[in-house]
């Protein structure tokens, strides 16, 4: 497994984990102690999540692919989200929880999609299942625990805390990504390695 792969995957269990804390007591942070919140307004708080990053990442995707950016662009989008347990330590009224949705949005449609596409780009071949797999069960692992944890912290010492400890995972998670290389796009390395031979070739040909 080279360098990339691990620090991406390390990056993620932090940020994912760090958000899975939270997971199960946001609704109940926003009805119990959010002015104007309700289980229905928690719900929507997650739909302009979803209709956020679904807005951003399919545009950008494109953008993002034909950029040598990658890593830039990754740190961006999470620090963007990174944002968002600051902002509910702080918030008072729906309309806060409503604007970090679309902050968080916006950061996830950054992030996604460069992450996806480092990963993609640096899997061992021939263990690319096997790299996939050791990110979907360290991630996996990592949320079903902080799952519980965050829902005793929560109930232990205050959802501040617990959004504080979310908020200092995801910095972390953050920071590992800045050892990351920076991504070249791997397709026109090929193509111009691909050339450089056939102009090799055809000028050994003229010269016999």
């Amino acid at each position: 497994m080279n360098k990339t792969i691990k620090l991406l995957i390390i990056s993620d269990i932090f940020v994912v984990t760090g958000f899975g804390l939270m997971s199960p007591i946001l609704a109940i942070f926003i009805k119990d102690s959010i002015i104007g919140g309700t289980i229905f307004s928690a719900g929507l708080a997650s739909t302009i999540f979803l209709i956020t990053k679904s807005l951003v990442q399919l545009p950008f995707s494109r953008y993002a692919d034909s950029h040598d950016s990658r890593k830039f662009w990754m740190i961006v989008g999470t620090l963007l989200f990174t944002l968002v347990p600051f902002i509910y330590i702080f918030s008072k009224d729906i309309y806060w929880i409503y604007a970090a949705g679309i902050i968080n949005g916006i950061g996830s449609g950054l992030m996604y999609p460069t992450w996806i596409g480092m990963f993609s780009t640096h899997l061992d071949k021939k263990h690319e299942g096997f790299e996939w797999s050791i990110y979907s069960t360290a991630v996996g692992l990592g949320t079903a625990l902080a799952a519980v944890v965050g829902a005793a912290i929560a109930q232990t010492v205050g959802f501040q805390m617990t959004f504080l400890l979310v908020g200092i995972m995801s910095l972390v998670g953050c920071a590992i990504l800045l050892g990351l290389e920076k991504d070249r796009n791997k397709n026109s390395a090929i193509k111009s390695s691909h050339y450089s031979k056939i102009r090799f070739l055809h000028r050994s040909h003229s010269q016999k």
